[in-house]
């Protein structure tokens, strides 16, 4: 029986050899800079426009005042992460949030667009409270995108009873660890406490997330012990800041608060 460190590798295939190095090596700024300058060429790519302040260096963000409180709070922009596996290409996600409710507004919504290598795993989760659309978009390389479901039990454990999810308005079942494949243009209704997992069957695909409000510090619920933000070694400047590393501004009403690592 593998270990539960390795068990996402097993489920999905990956080389052993592969899982035996888990969480050996940080994230390095340059590979980050080079991650989110391969997805804005496959964002172009694919005809898929981001908001311009997807495209501000560190000196803009340091001009910026009061008018962009909202995507510093809310955490809109970049996304990086291999949730400390060390094996990016094997687990690891790109991705922007283009928009975010907050509690003390009406906007109870969000909208995330991602990058999602072949074969690369975004690990086994689970939300208490956000409910989710995930939407294969298409793309040029016409990648699949392959979700592995699991009930939860009480306890937060892997159910073994069959699962039922809702795809573009019709019912789909599967066995509990059984995945479902979404094609270009299909999409998937993951309601709270459903494990799930994904990754693209061959090329890299454009995918979507619509949901209700998205709180990635609090309503993650990794079935492993992962991180969601990584350990990043900096190793030359950045080329985009991610979207929990803007500067604060030293007046902000900020209620995420915290300090930037940059």
């Amino acid at each position: 029986m593998p270990s539960v460190c390795c068990l996402f590798f097993v489920l999905f295939d990956i080389e052993l050899e592969d899982a035996v190095n888990y969480g050996s090596d940080a994230l390095k700024r340059s590979e980050i800079n080079l991650f989110i300058t391969n997805a804005i060429d496959f964002f172009e790519e694919n005809r898929f426009s981001l908001p311009p302040f997807a495209h501000w260096t560190l000196e803009e963000w340091r001009e910026r005042g009061h008018e962009t409180d909202e995507i510093r709070q809310r955490q809109l922009g970049w996304d990086v992460t291999d949730f400390d596996s060390g094996l990016f290409a094997s687990c690891g996600l790109t991705l922007f949030t283009l928009r975010n409710g907050a509690c003390s507004h009406r906007e109870s919504y969000a909208e995330k667009i991602m990058m999602v290598r072949e074969r690369q795993i975004t690990p086994l989760h689970r939300h208490d409270r956000k409910t989710e659309d995930i939407i294969n978009r298409g793309s040029s390389a016409a990648g699949e995108l392959v979700v592995q479901l699991y009930n939860s039990t009480e306890s937060g454990g892997l159910a073994d009873t069959p699962v039922s999810v809702t795809c573009d308005g019709i019912t789909r079942h599967t066995v509990a660890g059984g995945s479902i494949v979404l094609k270009a243009g299909e999409s998937v209704t993951l309601p709270p406490g459903l494990y799930h997992s994904f990754y693209s069957a061959s090329g890299s695909a454009l995918i979507g997330e619509v949901s209700s409000m998205n709180d990635d510090v609090a309503d993650n619920r990794f079935y492993q012990a992962l991180s969601r933000f990584p350990e990043i070694i900096e190793d030359e400047p950045p080329f985009r800041l991610l979207a929990t590393e803007y500067p604060r501004l030293s007046d902000s009403t900020d209620p995420l608060g915290g300090t930037p690592k940059i």
